[in-house]
């Protein structure tokens, strides 16, 4: 889904346009408080999150996080972005965009001359020439591969001689003609009719930048200039460290030394980044855009314990908040004084994924290449996760109206959610933990005993008391599940490290409400599919819904798309995650949270600040 994929993704993550255009706070401050900018230097916000930020490449495969997302949310704009009632609202401050055509569907991009780099470099089509040649997967000539044991990477050589860009958009790959640029306009040519073309691409990194660091250019036109001749003329040659530098300069999880990584095109630049403590935005004074900061500072605090979050919204170290939600949780914050707190369900939902080529339990190599026997081991497993229970005791507390979900591309209430889970299968397979049959299949498979390696993020309790109710169920039939060691970070190691896991727990959110958001996630080979997943009438589903425009057809693509996942064993959904909201009206107000990426971070330029916001 572009859902944002480690954290939540991840994927999956805009009431009239918005009326502010955000102004100078007023919050405590004096004339003499107040830069060239209209921004209150004197202001400042606390935020805890429970993941930290590791990547400002927020469309590469290792960077796509809720937890990158919502970041980047503040620091770069773009063409267009959700209102509260999830409308998109074109963005004109940063440029505009037409369909100009609609055989062959051609889309065009203008920038405006306020669309800026916080280095000063205008932001223009190079930028987004560069986003599409990393998106569509037409220069890449090379794949990386691992060691198995180590996880290393054991074709380094051919990486840096050839092309690999870390990215996979399906839908950016329709674009195959190289886009035209006409002065500060970029029109796009796609192979076939699209339905979710507007929001298909985006601005990413500064072209110019990459190209500098690359190519060992210093002047940013003449940096900009040898990109574009690059991406149009095909130069292996160069195209191959622009990849490299787009794909990994831009992952870091703490300050980098060089600044250029730091340029950004919206409100705010990061300014201070301590590893798994806080990152710290600044306004950037040079943004031109509608979207202007409010606060001067704003402190993201890292905090996976929900109730860690919690005390530290009591003590006043942070001023809003949106853990994990649990009862506990709830009741906490309701009892403290001066609270503004809000309840219901979000984007997010909870899952079990699983392994298909990885050498272990779940992959058809293990036993000889007998896909049915590693079919049923998979099934087995599935029978075991005990989602009502899950439920019962981890989510119900919080919402008394909590279900199992049965979709894995449609949220609860949403139009086409009912019949597409009836259609699918997933809740008669699934809905009733099944011991015996479990055991019946593990029979039959001839693997009565397997070890499962279960990938999830150590540090959530929720997560915690989830694996701890898997592993019980699970052993009744013969599966001992054993939590995977974390190498780097839980999120990174989803994509990275996919051969020390054999399942994986947790949760995936959407940016956008784009009906092809879970091509992605299914297709063969692509971006979010981490686990070797390959069913070609799935792919040739989603090649269907990519042109299908009535909801009528929508629905049944993706009734089958789902009943393909459920007879493959691909995985479980499990429920929508519970939200709570809590945060200090004295220092921060008009607080709105959207249930995709980037929640509570909605509409940052309409936050108001309160007297006691002032540093």
């Amino acid at each position: 889904m572009r859902i944002t994929r480690k954290a939540a993704f991840a994927a999956v993550a805009a009431t009239s346009v918005l009326a502010l255009a955000a102004c100078s706070s007023s919050g405590g401050g004096t004339d003499d408080e107040t830069d060239d900018a209209g921004i209150n230097t004197e202001t400042s916000i606390n935020i805890a999150w429970n993941q930290p930020f590791y990547s400002a490449n927020g469309t590469s495969i290792t960077g796509n996080a809720t937890a990158n997302n919502v970041i980047l949310y503040m620091l770069n704009s773009g063409f267009n972005y959700y209102d509260a009632d999830l409308n998109l609202v074109a963005d004109e401050s940063f440029g505009s965009y037409e369909k100009v055509s609609d055989d062959p569907l051609q889309i065009k991009y203008t920038f405006a001359d306020t669309a800026k780099w916080s280095d000063g470099t205008p932001a223009g089509p190079a930028d987004l020439l560069l986003e599409w040649a990393a998106q569509s997967g037409k220069f890449n000539n090379v794949e990386a591969e691992t060691d198995p044991e180590t996880g290393e990477i054991t074709n380094q050589d051919a990486l840096d001689a050839g092309v690999y860009f870390d990215a996979s958009s399906p839908a950016v790959a329709l674009i195959e003609e190289t886009p035209e640029i006409d002065g500060k306009s970029i029109t796009m040519t796609y192979t076939k009719p699209f339905a979710d073309w507007e929001t298909a691409i985006a601005v990413n990194l500064p072209a110019h930048v990459v190209a500098q660091r690359a190519l060992g250019i210093e002047d940013a036109e003449e940096a900009t200039d040898a990109l574009v001749a690059a991406i149009e003329g095909g130069d292996v040659a160069d195209l191959s460290p622009i990849a490299k530098s787009w794909s990994t300069d831009w992952n870091f999880a703490s300050m980098p030394s060089d600044e250029d990584l730091l340029v950004t095109s919206g409100a705010y630049k990061i300014s201070e980044f301590e590893q798994e403590q806080f990152i710290t935005l600044t306004a950037n004074p040079d943004y031109e855009g509608d979207h202007k900061a409010v606060f001067n500072k704003v402190t993201v605090r890292y905090n996976g314990d929900p109730m860690g979050q919690v005390q530290a919204l009591q003590n006043g170290e942070v001023d809003l908040i949106n853990p994990q939600a649990t009862a506990d949780v709830k009741t906490a914050v309701e009892a403290i004084e001066g609270l503004e707190v809000e309840s219901g369900p979000e984007g997010t939902y909870e899952h079990v994924d699983l392994q298909f080529t990885n050498g272990g339990p779940f992959d058809a190599a293990t036993y000889g290449g007998d896909a049915e026997k590693a079919h049923k081991v998979r099934e087995a497993f599935l029978k075991t996760i005990p989602r009502q229970q899950i439920i019962d005791n981890l989510v119900k507390p919080l919402d008394e109206t909590a279900e199992i979900r049965n979709s894995f591309t449609q949220v609860p209430g949403s139009p086409m959610y009912d019949a597409i889970a009836e259609a699918n299968g997933q809740g008669a397979a699934f809905d009733t933990t099944d011991i015996p049959g479990a055991t019946a299949l593990l029979a039959e498979a001839g693997v009565p005993a397997v070890t499962v390696r279960l990938l999830f993020d150590p540090a959530n309790t929720r997560r915690q008391n989830e694996y701890e109710l898997i592993k019980a169920s699970a052993a009744q039939a013969g599966f001992d599940v054993v939590p995977y060691t974390v190498q780097t970070d839980w999120g990174t190691d989803l994509s990275n490290a996919t051969s020390f896991y054999d399942a994986a727990l947790f949760g995936w959110q959407s940016t956008s409400t784009a009906v092809t958001e879970s091509d992605a996630n299914y297709r063969t080979g692509g971006g979010n599919n981490f686990y070797g997943y390959s069913n070609a009438t799935v792919d040739g589903l989603f090649d269907e819904l990519q042109v299908a425009t009535e909801q009528a057809d929508q629905e049944r693509i993706l009734s089958d798309v789902e009943a393909e996942l459920v007879k493959d064993a691909f995985g479980v959904t499990i429920f929508q995650f519970p939200g709570v909201t809590a945060w200090n009206p004295e220092k921060i107000g008009n607080v709105s949270k959207l249930t995709i990426a980037p929640t509570i971070f909605y509409g940052f330029w309409e936050w108001t600040a309160g007297e006691a916001a002032s540093e």
